[in-house]
């Protein structure tokens, strides 16, 4: 007899919770390994997550529409079916209300719910010195990802403060209610905080009213975390963005010529994406620091060259599946990559390891008729390349005797936004620069 533990999985490297938005099995049900067992909802991905394992669905600790951190344990199974058959009535799923009463085994990381759970009246005190490396110390401070990452921020240490939650933890809601109420003098001002607004000023200004006729809706739960998320990623990045203007004559003759031999040998659609990837990763081997992340004062340059490509999903929301290694891949194998990603992202079919860590980051508004975009960086890289719509347009070319004349010539316009607090203005050009050589001298001997 065996119990196996089922954790919020991250769906991503800057994701530090997720909310379980739907139960797919009850207590007590079979369920086969790899079979979909929850739903959930972050701000990258909405998926179905699959069993760890054969066995019986023993406990559900985190009921739908809790928000947790990740790796705690949402659920139980026994894998043992005859010892299951025998247990106990099931209990209820866990109240969001009850977050941060749950037993330490249980939920040991959990993040409160927001929503469901007010902020102290008084900033949390200070609390008496603890030895190094105690027990103590370390329950204390073992807060989740979000609530460091926001203490960070803030440059506030948590084993200073009085922690609510579990085994004494310093949650959202404690550092939340600290920085609320610490005197304006001793507040550092935060990253992305407005520079015209007095100290203290809310940034976003007074909350709107309806008026008669107006419709009110709660915003979803992933709306809700895309909006942390972007807020958070906007404020963390130095955002630049530079426009070119990129002649693809070339890969559309090349496309046309080539497609049908290849949509009959390897049965995917040849569009425009596999030679924009290939040419994107061929240049960030050129230019790491597109490559790259920023981690406090130090710079990691990846070797791998794994593309985040934007998929939008309907009725809404947006996700983010990851081309592993896409350097290596050939045009067939970018091709195949980027179409089963995106069936997949469609279908609620990612697992977490598809939609993490990506390295740099492609957006294609294009494909609605945006001519550019100025798209916010994902934390954790250095760039994100937005693709505008791809149309025929007049240009003056200069012909083999110097002569000028206008031509009908295929191009779209591209736009990389970057960090500035690691990539200069001249890195990023160069990067484009290349980049445009490379897809406008484009031939079949290339790809």
């Amino acid at each position: 007899m065996a119990r196996v533990d089922v954790i919020m999985p991250q769906m991503g490297e800057s994701i530090a919770e997720g909310t379980v938005s739907r139960w797919l099995k009850k207590v007590g049900d079979n369920v086969k390994r790899d079979e979909p067992i929850f739903e959930i909802s972050t701000d990258k991905v909405d998926a179905e997550i699959p069993s760890p394992s054969a066995g019986v669905l023993m406990e559900i600790l985190v009921g739908e529409g809790m928000t947790v951190a990740v790796n705690t344990v949402v659920a139980r199974l026994e894998t043992d079916a005859a010892a299951a058959a025998a247990a106990p009535a099931p209990s209820a799923p866990v109240p969001a209300e009850a977050a941060n009463s749950i037993a330490p085994t249980a939920v040991a990381a959990v993040a409160p719910v927001a929503a469901s759970a007010a902020a102290p009246s008084s900033a949390s005190p200070a609390v008496p010195a603890m030895a190094p490396g105690s027990l103590e110390e370390r329950l204390r401070t073992k807060s989740s990802p979000l609530v460091r990452k926001m203490a960070a921020e803030h440059g506030v240490e948590i084993g200073g403060l009085s922690g609510t939650g579990v085994a004494g933890r310093v949650t959202r809601r404690d550092l939340d209610a600290f920085l609320a109420n610490r005197p304006a003098a001793a507040a550092a001002a935060p990253a992305g905080a407005s520079m015209y607004a007095p100290a203290g000023t809310d940034t976003h200004g007074p909350l709107p009213t309806p008026w008669p006729g107006d419709v009110v809706e709660p915003m979803s739960k992933i709306r809700k975390l895309t909006s942390d998320h972007m807020a958070t990623a906007r404020r963390v990045a130095a955002h630049v963005t530079t426009f070119w203007e990129i002649d693809l004559t070339r890969v559309a003759r090349l496309r046309q010529g080539m497609r049908h031999a290849f949509e009959a040998q390897s049965g995917q659609k040849l569009t425009y994406m596999p030679f924009i990837l290939q040419a994107v990763s061929a240049q960030l081997k050129r230019h790491p620091v597109l490559n790259a992340a920023v981690a406090g004062t130090d710079i990691i340059y990846r070797k791998q060259v794994n593309l985040g490509i934007a998929v939008a999903l309907e009725p809404a929301g947006l996700i983010v599946p990851v081309l592993k290694r896409a350097d290596e891949l050939s045009l067939t194998g970018l091709t195949r990559g980027v179409n089963d990603l995106a069936a997949r992202a469609r279908g609620k079919k990612l697992s977490p390891s598809d939609v993490q860590d990506a390295t740099f980051t492609i957006s294609n508004p294009g494909t609605f008729g945006s001519i550019t975009g100025t798209p916010i960086i994902p934390v954790g890289t250095t760039a994100i390349l937005c693709l505008g719509a791809i149309e025929k347009r007049p240009k003056v070319m200069t012909g083999p005797d110097g002569e000028d004349t206008i031509a009908i010539r295929t191009c779209c316009y591209f736009s990389l936004s970057f960090d500035h607090k690691v990539v200069d203005g001249a890195d990023a050009d160069r990067f484009m620069g290349d980049l445009k050589k490379a897809l406008e001298s484009v031939s079949e001997s290339t790809v």
